[in-house]
């Protein structure tokens, strides 16, 4: 059982470090480079898809640390 929270811990630290990633900065980061912060887009423009990005990022940051939580009761 440790075995595979521990690797559900890894995929899950990628994930959310790729997540994280994705977010403009002030210079608009690694998302201007995939698309994600441009208005003009055809999934209807990038308010919406960086609010679906804070989504995923904050549901990704809570399944790590309930799988943090529960490595360390193990």
């Amino acid at each position: 059982m440790e075995a595979i929270l521990s690797g559900l811990q890894i995929i899950l630290s990628v994930v959310l470090i790729v997540l994280i990633l994705l977010h403009s900065g002030k210079d608009a980061g690694l998302s201007g480079a995939f698309g994600v912060g441009t208005g003009g887009g055809p999934f209807g423009g990038g308010s919406l898809v960086e609010r679906n990005l804070n989504r995923w990022t904050v549901a990704f940051a809570l399944l790590f640390v309930v799988n943090v939580i529960v490595l360390l009761k193990i």
